[in-house]
């Protein structure tokens, strides 16, 4: 009888070691998938970030040609602009 009871708990322990190396095993899958997903969202918002910064550069390299040339030509670049609204 004196055996029966450690045998008893033994018994019950192993199917909990199990249970709990493969719990184990399935958070640590987890987090490299999530770990993968988090790196290739960065990935695709830092190539949504060089585009951005790109088309910026462009616009701002286009505006800076068109008011070279009007200044070039003796145009007021001013004169393009509106009057800013009254702040009371």
């Amino acid at each position: 009888m004196r055996n029966l009871i450690p045998t008893a708990l033994l018994a019950l322990a192993l199917p909990l070691a199990a249970c709990s190396q493969e719990t184990q095993q399935n958070a640590e899958k987890t987090a490299e998938y999530a770990a993968d997903d988090a790196a290739k969202n960065a990935d695709a918002a830092g190539e949504v970030l060089e585009d951005v910064a790109a088309d910026a550069a462009r616009e701002v390299s286009e505006g800076a040609a068109a008011l070279e040339g009007k200044l070039r030509d003796g145009d007021d670049p001013a004169d393009e602009l509106e009057k800013a609204p009254a702040v009371d």
